[in-house]
C-alpha cells in the first residue's frame, strides 16, 4: 500500500526537527565558523587543512550529557594530529607509508574496545591518515616546513572544533531532551502499531507461531538503546521544572513499555477464540488510537506547541461480554487484556498531563533514576586490557581492518591512477564492520551513495563555483553525513562522497573532473569489494559471543524474578522507587536487547556457522514473555495491592521466585503441583467479579511464569551445547 503524501511529509518534518539533524547542523556551522576564521586570519590554504582538521574532529560530537563532553572529545584530536604529522612526511616514501598505515590503523581500532563511545574515536583516527594523504605532496626541499604548517593548521581546526563542540551542546542542552523524548515516544507509538496488529483471530486453530515476533524483539531492542539516550540527557541534573517534566515523562514511558509488553499476555490464546474476534477487535482500535495520541503528543514537543488534552476515555469495560461462568473462560481473559490495555492508556494520560503541565513528577523517582540509571561519561583502562584474548571481537576487528587497509593500499599503488590512492582506503574504512552483517548494509549502501554523491559533485564542480560556495556544499555534505551515520548510512555515503570530493578539490588535490568521478567510482567499488572479502578474515562470528549473551540473559531474568517478586511490595504503604527491582529490570531489557540483536545479525553469516536459530528465538519469545508475566505480577502488587488476600500470596511469591531462580541457574529443582496442561483457559475457581479479588490471577501468572522459565532453560540449552562442543 503506497504512503500517502501527507504521512510522508509529517515523517519529513519529524526527521528535519530531530536530534541527530539538530546534532549535524551545529556541528556544520561550528566547521563553517571554523573555516571562515581561519581563511580571514590564515589565507583559503590554511582555512582547507583546518577544515580537514575540523571533520576529523566532528564524528565524537554526538547528543551527550553537559558534563564530561570535553573529555568524551579530546581523544580524536589528539590521536589524529601525531598521525597526521607523520603522513605528511612520508608522501614521497609511499612504501613507507604503507608500513605505517597498517600498524597504525590497528592502533586507531583499537578504540572499538570502549563500543559505542570508542568507535567514533577510531573512525576519526584513520580519518585523519586518509586526509592527510590527500593533501599534495610538497615541493622538493620543503619537507619539514610544508607538513608542519599544514599539521599546525590541521591540528588549529581540530583543537577549535573542542570548545565548539562543548558550548553547542551545552546550548541545544534543552532542546536535545526535548527530541529525545519525542523520539522515544515515536519508537513506542510505532511499536504499540506493531502490537496491535497482533489482535487479528487466527483462523486456523493449529497455527502456534507468532509471525510478527521477529519484528517485535528487534523494536523492543531498538528501544531499549533509546531509551538509554534519553535518560543520559534527561535525566542529567534536571533543575528546572520543565526538565524535571521531561524526565518525569521519560519514566511515563518506561513503566508505559512494561504495559505494553503485558498487554500481549493471553493473547495467543484469545486469537484462537472465533467469538472473541469484536472484542479484540475494539481492544486493537484502542491500542492504534493509543499510538495516535502519542505521535501527536511527540509532534507538539518537537514544534514546541502545548499538547492537546488527552479527550478519548478510558476503555469502557462494560462494553465487553461479562464472564457468565466462574474459572478463566475467553470473556474472563479478555476483560483482564482489557484492563492491562488501561494501564496503557492511563500511562499516555500521564505523559499528556505531564507535557501539558497539569500533572507534578515524581521527583523522588527522577532523582532515583539521575543518580544510577545513566551510563558513565570516564573512559577508564577496563575495556582495555580486556582486549588482550585471541576471541576478543574488538581486537580481531582491529586486525582485520588494519590488513585490509594495508592491502587496499598496497593495491592503489598497483593501479595505473595513484593520485588519489585514499579514496580506496577510505572505502574500507567506512564499510568494514564488525560483523559480516554490518559490512554487507554498509557495502551497498555505500556503492549506491557513492555513485549518486559522483554525479552530484561533477555538477558541483563543473560549475566552477568560488571558493566560498564550494564551502558552504562542504559545510552542508557535513550537515547530512553527520546526521545521518546511525540512521539512513545511504544519505551519509551521498554526502561524504560529496564532501570527500570537493574537499580534495579545495586542497588541490584534483586533476581532470571527469576522470576524478570515474576513479572515484572505481575506488569505491574496489574498496567495497575488499571490504567485503575481509569480513570473512579472522571473523567474529556471532556464534563465538551467543553462550555469553545467553549466559548474561540468564542471569539478568533470574534477579529480575527476583526482584519482581520480592515481598517488600506486599507490605509496603505506597510505591516507594525500587532501586533494585528498576536496576534489575534495565538489565533485563538490555541483555535481551544485546542477544536479539546478535541473533539478527546471525541470520547474514554462512549457514556452517549460524549459532542454532530457531531455539535461540524460542528463548527470546520466551524471555520477553517472562518479563509480561513479571511485570503483570508487579503490576498488582504495585497498582492493585488491595485486591489482593496477602496470607494467600505470601508463600506462592517467596516459592515462585526461589523455583525460578533454580530453574534458570540450572539447579534440579522439585516441580510444582500438577496443574494439568494449561492452555490458558482451565476453569479454576473463581469470584463472580475479578475486581474483588486478584489472587488466583497472581497464582496464574506465577504458574505460569515458572513455566516459561523451565522453557527458557531447556531452550539455552539446545543452543549452547552444539556451541560448546564445536568450541
Amino acid at each position: 500500500m503506497p504512503i500517502p503524501f501527507a504521512s510522508r511529509l509529517h515523517a519529513a518534518r519529524r526527521v528535519l526537527l530531530s536530534h541527530y539533524v539538530a546534532n549535524g547542523a551545529a556541528a556544520a556551522l561550528g566547521l563553517l565558523l571554523i573555516s571562515a576564521l581561519v581563511h580571514l586570519w590564515l589565507g583559503s590554504g590554511a582555512a582547507s587543512a583546518a577544515t580537514v582538521g575540523a571533520i576529523v574532529a566532528i564524528p565524537p560530537d554526538m547528543p551527550a550529557p553537559r558534563r564530561g563532553k570535553l573529555l568524551h572529545m579530546l581523544p580524536a584530536p589528539l590521536l589524529a594530529l601525531p598521525l597526521f604529522l607523520v603522513v605528511q612526511r612520508l608522501h614521497d616514501e609511499p612504501w613507507m607509508l604503507g608500513l605505517l598505515i597498517v600498524p597504525a590503523s590497528f592502533l586507531a581500532f583499537l578504540a572499538m574496545a570502549w563500543g559505542k563511545r570508542g568507535a567514533p574515536v577510531a573512525i576519526a583516527a584513520v580519518l585523519a591518515l586518509v586526509f592527510s594523504m590527500a593533501v599534495p605532496a610538497p615541493a622538493e626541499g620543503e619537507g619539514w616546513r610544508v607538513a608542519l604548517a599544514t599539521t599546525f593548521h590541521f591540528g588549529l581546526g581540530a583543537l577549535l572544533y573542542q570548545p565548539w563542540a562543548a558550548l553547542s551542546n551545552r546550548l541545544l542542552n534543552g532542546r536535545y531532551r526535548v527530541q529525545l523524548i519525542a523520539d522515544v515516544l515515536l519508537s513506542l507509538a510505532d511499536l504499540m502499531r506493531l502490537q496491535a496488529l497482533q489482535f487479528t483471530p487466527v483462523l486456523s486453530l493449529g497455527e502456534r507461531d507468532n509471525p510478527l515476533m521477529g519484528a517485535l524483539l528487534l523494536r523492543q531492542a531498538t528501544l531499549a538503546d533509546q531509551l538509554q539516550s534519553a535518560r543520559d540527557i534527561v535525566l542529567e541534573s534536571p533543575t528546572s521544572a520543565r526538565q524535571q517534566r521531561l524526565a518525569g515523562m521519560l519514566l511515563c514511558a518506561l513503566e508505559m513499555r512494561d504495559h505494553l509488553l503485558a498487554s500481549a499476555l493471553d493473547l495467543e490464546q484469545l486469537r484462537r477464540q472465533p467469538e472473541q474476534a469484536g472484542a479484540l477487535e475494539r481492544l486493537r482500535d484502542e491500542l492504534l488510537a493509543q499510538a495516535g495520541v502519542l505521535e501527536r503528543l511527540a509532534d507538539a514537543l518537537l514544534l514546541g506547541r502545548k499538547p492537546e488534552p488527552q479527550a478519548r476515555p478510558r476503555l469502557d469495560l462494560g462494553a465487553l461480554e461479562e464472564p457468565a461462568h466462574a474459572g478463566f473462560t475467553p470473556a474472563r481473559l479478555v476483560r483482564g487484556l482489557a484492563y492491562r490495555i488501561g494501564h496503557v492508556q492511563d500511562e499516555v494520560g500521564q505523559l499528556v498531563a505531564l507535557a501539558r503541565g497539569e500533572r507534578e513528577p515524581d521527583l523522588a523517582l527522577v532523582r532515583v533514576y539521575w543518580q544510577m540509571f545513566v551510563s558513565s561519561t570516564g573512559w577508564g583502562w577496563k575495556p582495555f586490557w580486556g582486549l588482550w584474548r585471541w576471541r576478543a571481537a574488538p581486537l580481531r576487528h582491529a586486525m582485520r581492518a588494519a590488513l585490509a587497509i594495508g592491502v587496499g593500499y598496497a593495491v592503489s599503488q598497483l593501479l595505473p591512477w595513484r593520485e588519489h590512492a585514499y579514496w580506496i582506503v577510505l572505502t574500507i574504512i567506512v564499510v568494514l564492520r564488525g560483523s559480516l552483517a554490518q559490512t554487507l548494509e554498509r557495502r551497498n549502501e555505500r556503492v549506491a551513495g557513492t555513485l549518486l554523491g559522483c554525479l552530484i559533485a561533477s555538477a558541483l564542480l563543473a560549475a566552477d563555483m568560488p571558493h566560498w560556495a564550494l564551502l558552504a556544499c562542504v559545510t552542508l555534505a557535513q550537515a547530512v553525513a553527520h546526521s545521518f551515520t546511525l540512521r539512513r548510512y545511504l544519505f551519509t555515503a551521498v554526502a561524504a562522497t560529496v564532501l570527500g570530493l570537493v574537499q580534495a578539490h579545495l586542497l588541490g588535490a584534483g586533476g581532470s573532473t571527469g576522470f576524478v568521478l570515474l576513479e572515484r567510482m572505481a575506488d569505491t567499488l574496489i574498496g567495497a569489494g575488499l571490504a567485503w572479502a575481509f569480513a570473512y578474515v579472522l571473523p567474529s562470528w556471532e556464534r563465538q559471543q551467543i553462550p555469553a549473551l545467553v549466559a548474561r540473559t540468564l542471569a539478568a531474568q533470574m534477579r529480575h524474578a527476583r526482584e519482581a517478586l520480592a515481598l517488600g511490595q506486599l507490605q509496603a504503604v505506597d510505591n516507594h522507587p525500587e532501586l533494585a527491582w528498576r536496576l534489575a529490570r534495565r538489565e533485563a531489557y538490555d541483555s535481551l536487547g544485546a542477544l536479539v540483536q546478535a541473533t539478527a545479525r546471525a541470520w547474514k553469516e554462512p549457514r556452517a556457522v549460524r549459532p542454532p536459530l530457531a531455539p535461540l528465538e524460542r528463548m527470546q519469545a520466551h524471555c520477553y514473555q517472562l518479563l509480561a508475566q513479571l511485570t503483570a505480577v508487579k503490576s498488582m502488587l504495585l497498582l492493585r495491592r488491595g485486591h489482593l488476600r496477602g496470607e494467600d500470596v505470601h508463600a506462592p511469591l517467596q516459592a515462585a521466585a526461589q523455583r525460578i531462580e533454580a530453574i534458570l541457574s540450572g539447579q534440579d529443582m522439585p516441580a510444582p503441583p500438577e496443574h494439568g496442561a494449561d492452555d490458558g483457559l482451565a476453569a479454576e475457581p473463581l469470584p463472580a467479579l475479578v475486581e474483588t479479588d486478584l489472587t488466583p490471577w497472581l497464582l496464574r501468572r506465577l504458574r505460569l511464569a515458572e513455566g516459561l522459565a523451565r522453557q527458557m532453560r531447556a531452550e539455552a540449552g539446545q543452543v549452547v551445547a552444539p556451541l560448546s562442543e564445536a568450541a
